[in-house]
Protein backbone atom coordinates (compact mmCIF):
# COMPACT_ATOMS: atom_id res chain seq x y z
CA UNK A 1 0.00 0.00 0.00
CA UNK A 2 1.32 3.32 -0.76
CA UNK A 3 1.58 6.13 1.30
CA UNK A 4 -0.51 9.40 0.15
CA UNK A 5 0.47 13.00 1.66
CA UNK A 6 -2.54 15.14 2.51
CA UNK A 7 -1.69 18.77 2.57
CA UNK A 8 -3.29 20.74 5.83
CA UNK A 9 -3.28 24.08 7.57
CA UNK A 10 -4.14 23.41 11.03
CA UNK A 11 -4.13 25.84 14.22
CA UNK A 12 -2.28 24.61 17.13
CA UNK A 13 -3.12 25.47 21.01
CA UNK A 14 0.09 26.53 22.88
CA UNK A 15 0.15 23.29 24.68
CA UNK A 16 -0.29 21.16 21.30
CA UNK A 17 2.91 23.53 19.60
CA UNK A 18 4.74 22.74 22.32
CA UNK A 19 4.15 18.86 22.54
CA UNK A 20 5.19 19.14 19.01
CA UNK A 21 8.39 21.25 19.20
CA UNK A 22 9.64 18.61 21.54
CA UNK A 23 8.94 15.47 19.70
CA UNK A 24 10.62 17.25 16.87
CA UNK A 25 13.67 17.69 18.91
CA UNK A 26 13.84 14.55 20.72
CA UNK A 27 13.02 12.76 17.16
CA UNK A 28 15.51 15.21 14.96
CA UNK A 29 12.99 16.37 12.56
CA UNK A 30 13.23 18.73 9.96
CA UNK A 31 9.59 20.35 10.68
CA UNK A 32 6.38 20.20 12.94
CA UNK A 33 4.70 18.32 10.16
CA UNK A 34 7.37 15.32 10.68
CA UNK A 35 6.90 16.01 14.05
CA UNK A 36 3.01 15.66 13.98
CA UNK A 37 3.05 12.52 11.48
CA UNK A 38 5.76 11.05 13.75
CA UNK A 39 3.55 11.13 17.09
CA UNK A 40 0.44 9.73 15.14
CA UNK A 41 3.00 7.02 14.47
CA UNK A 42 3.30 6.66 17.59
CA UNK A 43 -0.10 6.72 19.18
CA UNK A 44 -1.63 6.27 16.16
CA UNK A 45 -3.30 2.80 17.03
CA UNK A 46 -4.48 3.41 20.11
CA UNK A 47 -7.39 5.33 18.28
CA UNK A 48 -7.23 3.12 14.43
CA UNK A 49 -5.80 0.40 13.85
CA UNK A 50 -4.03 -0.53 10.67
CA UNK A 51 -5.21 -2.57 7.44
CA UNK A 52 -4.62 -5.83 7.61
CA UNK A 53 -1.61 -6.41 4.73
CA UNK A 54 -2.32 -9.29 2.54
CA UNK A 55 0.71 -11.09 4.09
CA UNK A 56 -0.84 -11.07 7.44
CA UNK A 57 -4.19 -12.36 6.30
CA UNK A 58 -2.57 -15.11 4.69
CA UNK A 59 -0.56 -15.86 7.97
CA UNK A 60 -3.84 -16.10 9.58
CA UNK A 61 -5.40 -18.53 7.52
CA UNK A 62 -2.61 -20.31 7.87
CA UNK A 63 -3.11 -20.65 11.33
CA UNK A 64 -6.35 -21.59 11.43
CA UNK A 65 -6.41 -24.20 8.86
CA UNK A 66 -3.52 -25.62 10.72
CA UNK A 67 -5.72 -25.53 14.30
CA UNK A 68 -8.55 -27.19 11.97
CA UNK A 69 -6.04 -29.75 11.20
CA UNK A 70 -5.19 -30.72 14.79
CA UNK A 71 -8.38 -30.36 16.38
CA UNK A 72 -10.83 -30.62 13.48
CA UNK A 73 -14.34 -29.20 14.45
CA UNK A 74 -13.92 -30.60 18.62
CA UNK A 75 -16.22 -29.00 20.60
CA UNK A 76 -15.44 -28.27 24.27
CA UNK A 77 -17.81 -27.66 26.83
CA UNK A 78 -18.24 -24.48 29.22
CA UNK A 79 -17.20 -26.36 32.47
CA UNK A 80 -14.42 -27.24 30.12
CA UNK A 81 -13.50 -24.17 28.97
CA UNK A 82 -13.48 -22.46 32.40
CA UNK A 83 -11.53 -25.04 33.81
CA UNK A 84 -8.67 -24.77 30.98
CA UNK A 85 -9.25 -20.77 31.15
CA UNK A 86 -8.36 -21.15 35.03
CA UNK A 87 -4.61 -22.92 34.82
Amino acid sequence: MEDLTVSARVELGDYANKVLGIIKIKYGLKDKSEALNKFIEIYGNDVLEREATEEYAKKIIAISNNHFKKYGSKKISLHDLNKLCEA
